[in-house]
């Protein structure tokens, strides 16, 4: 983006200007600038979502991961809106239903349209702020009747299992225990536990620091048996190449999440797990089991690190969903039990 004298001006800045002074460049879709007389019909293009999403994953400490889900989420309804002679600077709601109604033909989940639909109305939010445009075309849209799925549960007796899975006479072994078992004693994330650096662990306190979403921190207790296995591991974790993480990769960088899962699904299907664990398996394990075993909600949403206790109370419905069960299976005037 240049100004009238040629000069690059940031992106992160341009709010300082005049949007009608500014032109619009074309860094890989357009080859000239797509302005009209009210400065609206814009053509948003790469470089302009690249700018926005920067600004907003500064303001709101968003992952450089919930950053590239939106890039690509805009990109994906800048190109389909362009078939259809629409563009995301200057779409209106029937151009906004339309890209919808076309999600919906292409069979995808509703959680897929609707996180798509958010990061519509992060854009037309951003624009509004900007006073590019005075409308949000996206703002009164019908709601979408989003189901929540239950999150998948191993039983105390398949943790346990699973637990017991790594060959832990290899060092390699030992370190994938310490792993699970710390995944299932604090309930942290895959992402928060292949992140989680020497200093983060206060043993003499038994506790662990984890920096979760948006950096926020929060610390977590863990017991015994994780601490027997923390301490295996620090016994024969490699002192070199030197690295500030406890569960280091290659090259002493951190381990990555999709090379933990894999660890993960070997584990479970050696002792014959089924259906095969999913990568969040051991976290909902540990707020499920808590929850049956008469923790507190807040409580457990305060471990999780879950932003409102709505999140959290899905686990509660496991719980209720496994004591329908139960009685329909055992209860005399139960389903199961009727003869």
């Amino acid at each position: 983006m240049y100004s009238d004298a040629g000069e690059p001006i940031s992106l992160l800045g341009r709010e300082r200007w005049n949007i009608n002074r500014l032109v619009i460049c074309s860094c890989s879709h357009y080859t000239q600038p797509m302005l009209d007389s009210e400065g609206l019909h814009v053509r948003a293009g790469e470089e302009v979502i690249g700018g926005l999403l920067q600004r907003l994953a500064m303001l709101r400490g968003w992952s450089p991961r919930t950053t590239s889900s939106y890039h690509s989420d805009l990109l994906h309804a800048e190109r389909t809106l362009q078939k259809h002679g629409e563009n995301l600077m200057s779409a209106d709601t029937q151009a906004v239903l339309l890209y919808l109604s076309l999600l919906r033909r292409e069979g995808l989940k509703e959680s897929t349209i609707q996180r798509r639909r958010s990061a519509l109305s992060t854009w037309f939010t951003f624009l509004q702020d900007q006073g590019i445009r005075e409308d949000h075309p996206a703002r009164h849209l019908p709601k979408l009747r989003k189901s929540r799925p239950l999150p998948k549960l191993l039983s105390e007796q398949d943790v346990e299992a699973l637990l017991d899975a790594p060959d832990t006479t290899q060092p390699t072994g030992i370190r994938d225990r310490c792993m699970l078992e710390l995944l299932y004693a604090t309930g942290m994330r895959v992402s928060e536990l292949v992140a989680l650096t020497l200093g983060q662990v206060d043993r003499a306190a038994g506790l662990v620091r984890v920096i979760g979403k948006g950096n926020k921190e929060r610390m977590i207790p863990y017991g015994e048996e994780a601490d027997r296995w923390l301490n295996e591991w620090l016994l024969v974790r490699p002192s070199k190449p030197a690295s500030p993480y406890l569960f280091a990769g290659r090259a002493g960088k951190s381990m990555s999440r999709q090379n933990f899962w894999l660890r993960i699904k070997l584990y479970a299907g050696n002792k014959a797990i089924s259906p095969l664990p999913s990568p969040h398996t051991l976290r909902h394990a540990f707020a499920t089991h808590l929850l049956n075993h008469g923790a507190d909600l807040r409580a457990v949403q305060m471990l999780l690190g879950h932003a409102h206790v709505t999140t959290t109370e899905i686990y509660t419905h496991v719980t209720r969903a496994r004591l329908h069960d139960a009685v329909n299976r055992s209860h005399p005037l139960g389903r199961g039990g009727r003869g």
